[in-house]
């Protein structure tokens, strides 16, 4: 599948090269394309071969004048049990940037593209499209920083602001934005190690991890880590992931619950919503337009259409297979339920529409005073 493309071309590298130390090299080619390539050094030769892999992050154009190589590490066999530790460097398989594991997360995955045993099936939901949701598997995410020289290669493909906070003022529209943070899957981490001990360029590395040499990975959480991920555990949470396939675009889901905040002397429950659209087959579509419906337990059901989403009508091909974004829903209700559709263009300007999964929106006890959120740096200043 082209979303696997990157993952499959590294794996390969690794095991022909079992024996020697495969190095990760970055090759940037123009402002608007990033490409990784695989340095195989061979214990008895030298360098004996390489494996280039043509992860584009913004436009297929070529540029070799100008590319710039860089040893960024050496690559290590995933993981195909456990989980990843503190501190763990990786190449993000399908947008390619680089990043550091700060924590994970146990998730409940509701994966609506297996068929679910007579026994795990459960009744429908508000807008289950006909069909069943399966019982959710337990499976691993990780909360990361991303490498800020990366950011300007995967801005039009997957944001890097994806992480939210509703401030800490009068205005109760007010959200904070953390830069650099992302929630990434297992099955999606490439990791490596590297000898250098600032890796990673962030303004919160330094302030969340220290390196030592006697660890391994040699970069460990600072108390300062520990501190915010305990303070704003609630809000940062993942606990739900949805996911959908139609006519080979799959569609994730993971909605996060920010709080409550008061408006008008009436409480508003407000939540994020990260979307992950891939393009699994080798058609190019292009995303035109969206249709939600979002039911509150208050009894209220509201249909939103409108073109692309933040904005964008994005471009899925075999080249650049994914599209990522976030955005943000309230109801003056503690739970509802969204569900939906996006409508795609084909090359031959026919028209299909694929399902988004519904997911609940379910609210938190607000331990915060008033039900304020805490701020995210609040822990750190």
């Amino acid at each position: 599948m082209a979303a696997c493309a990157i993952r499959r071309g590294l794996l390969s590298a690794v095991g022909r090269y079992h024996k020697s130390s495969p190095r990760i090299l970055g090759w940037e080619s123009g402002p608007y394309e990033r490409r990784w390539l695989v340095l195989s050094s061979c214990t008895t030769c030298g360098l004996s071969a390489q494996q280039q892999q043509p992860t584009r992050f913004l436009s297929s154009r070529n540029r070799p004048e100008g590319k710039v190589l860089e040893t960024v590490g050496v690559f290590e066999a995933p993981k195909q049990q456990g989980k990843y530790e503190t501190g763990q460097l990786f190449l993000h398989s399908v947008f390619g940037y680089r990043g550091i594991v700060l924590f994970p997360w146990q998730a409940r995955l509701y994966d609506r593209d297996v068929t679910p045993l007579p026994s795990e099936s459960k009744p429908d939901s508000p807008g289950a499209h006909g069909s069943k949701e399966v019982t959710g598997k337990t499976h691993t995410y990780y909360q990361v920083l991303i490498d800020t020289r990366d950011c300007p290669h995967i801005s039009q493909r997957s944001q890097t602001e994806a992480v939210t906070f509703l401030a800490n003022h009068d205005d109760s529209r007010a959200l904070y934005a953390i830069p650099g943070l992302d929630y990434v899957s297992h099955e999606d981490i490439l990791p490596y190690n590297s000898t250098d001990q600032i890796p990673i360029q962030h303004e919160l590395f330094e302030r969340f991890l220290m390196y030592d040499h006697s660890k391994a990975p040699p970069f460990v959480a600072r108390d300062t880590l520990r501190a915010w991920q305990e303070k704003n555990h609630p809000w940062l949470e993942l606990s739900d992931v949805h996911r959908e396939t139609t006519e080979s675009i799959r569609v994730t889901v993971i909605p996060f619950y920010m709080g409550m905040r008061e408006a008008q002397n009436s409480p508003v429950y407000w939540w994020r919503y990260c979307i992950r659209l891939e393009n699994l087959g080798n058609e190019v579509v292009q995303l035109r337009e969206r249709h939600w419906r979002i039911f509150s337990l208050s009894g209220t059901l509201e249909t939103v259409r409108g073109r692309g989403v933040v904005g964008r009508e994005p471009v899925l091909s075999k080249e650049q297979p994914a599209f990522q974004y976030s955005s943000h829903v309230s109801l003056q209700a503690p739970s509802g339920h969204m569900w939906g559709s996006y409508r795609f263009e084909r090359a031959n300007s026919t028209f299909f529409d694929v399902r988004i999964p519904p997911f609940s929106l379910e609210s938190k006890k607000d331990d915060s005073p008033n039900g304020f959120l805490p701020g995210p740096f609040a822990s750190l200043v």
